[in-house]
């Protein structure tokens, strides 16, 4: 049953605050992050966090859950996950045929360590995330709306897992490198209120939005301007992946979609109507980096940063 919220900011610039106070309550030192996932939701994306083990990537995707008032689920993803654990399955109930949800029914899908499972259940999620729908049985299963995938990974682990292909991917709008935080926020963490090792706030945050309150607020996204100038800045900084020496495979122009529905997204969260040329270059690497497939010497963040620089910027964009 989808959950109902009320509206609990003025505008999207305070909603955007409000969640990082929110979050703050179990996880200190990632702001980006949860400003980030907040542009990710209003953009109907979803979102791959990758990070060493203890930096936070679930109590984040859980944080990020509660504060936006959806229902929730998580899947402990491990090499015995199933694809009808996702999907659900068809059990005979009476002498008929029932469909049985899976765990993708639901408005925010926590996956954790995603790159653990095997190919076919990684593909039973990407189903659901690009098609928003699932097929069991030959009969297709419309997914509730919204629908968000925070799915997490630890690169460090080379063992048992199973890397994540190009096509896969490419159906998340960000990929978050997220690092440990500052010495600050360490210290910090220290004074949160904890129940042995694990932290004790999760049922304080507040929810802000609700599914109602999503809506509205993408609602937003629709009226956001896009200047002649801003998309052909973008279409070119994207088409400039293509062409870089080092770059085997650029962005795509499902990248390219991706990129502008971001950068509307962060330009309603500054509390601009229009976009403008910091919204691109600053959400760029978040939705491009992970899509770029570069040759052996090269690596993604040095290509991006290349693009950057090469495609000038028009003289008159400017954030109004």
């Amino acid at each position: 049953m989808a959950l109902l919220v009320e509206q609990r900011y003025v505008s999207l610039i305070d909603l955007r605050e409000q969640a990082k106070e929110e979050v703050k309550k179990v996880v200190l030192g990632q702001d980006h992050a949860v400003e980030l996932l907040l542009v990710a939701a209003l953009a109907r994306g979803h979102v791959l966090i990758e990070g060493p083990p203890g930096s936070a990537k679930t109590l984040l995707g859980r944080a990020v859950a509660h504060m936006l008032g959806a229902q929730f689920k998580r899947v402990q993803f491990t090499p015995d996950t199933t694809p009808k654990e996702l999907t659900g399955e068809m059990v005979m109930r009476g002498g008929e045929a029932v469909f049985v949800p899976g765990a993708v029914f639901t408005n925010v899908l926590l996956a954790d360590e995603i790159n653990r499972t095997p190919p076919k259940t990684q593909s039973a999620l990407l189903e659901a995330m690009q098609e928003r729908q699932v097929t069991v049985d030959g009969r297709s299963q419309r997914l509730p709306d919204p629908f968000l995938v925070i799915a997490t990974q630890n690169p460090f682990e080379h063992e048992g897992i199973h890397p994540l292909p190009e096509s896969q991917l490419d159906r998340f709008l960000f990929k978050i490198e997220l690092d440990y935080a500052d010495q600050e926020s360490e210290v910090e963490m220290l004074d949160l209120p904890h129940s042995g090792v694990a932290p004790d706030m999760l049922g304080d945050i507040k929810p802000l939005l609700g599914v109602v309150g999503l809506d509205r607020a993408r609602d937003e996204l629709n009226t956001t301007l896009v200047p002649e100038s801003v998309a052909r800045y973008l279409v070119a900084l994207a088409r400039e992946t293509r062409s870089l020496p080092g770059v085997e495979l650029g962005a795509s122009s499902r990248a390219i979609i991706h990129l502008l529905s971001a950068a509307k997204a962060n330009a309603r969260l500054n509390g601009r109507p229009s976009v403008a040329i910091e919204d691109v270059r600053e959400i760029a690497p978040f939705v491009l980096r992970h899509r770029l497939i570069v040759r052996p010497g090269t690596s993604q963040n040095e290509a991006l940063r290349q693009a950057l620089e090469l495609v000038p910027a028009p003289a008159e964009y400017v954030a109004v």
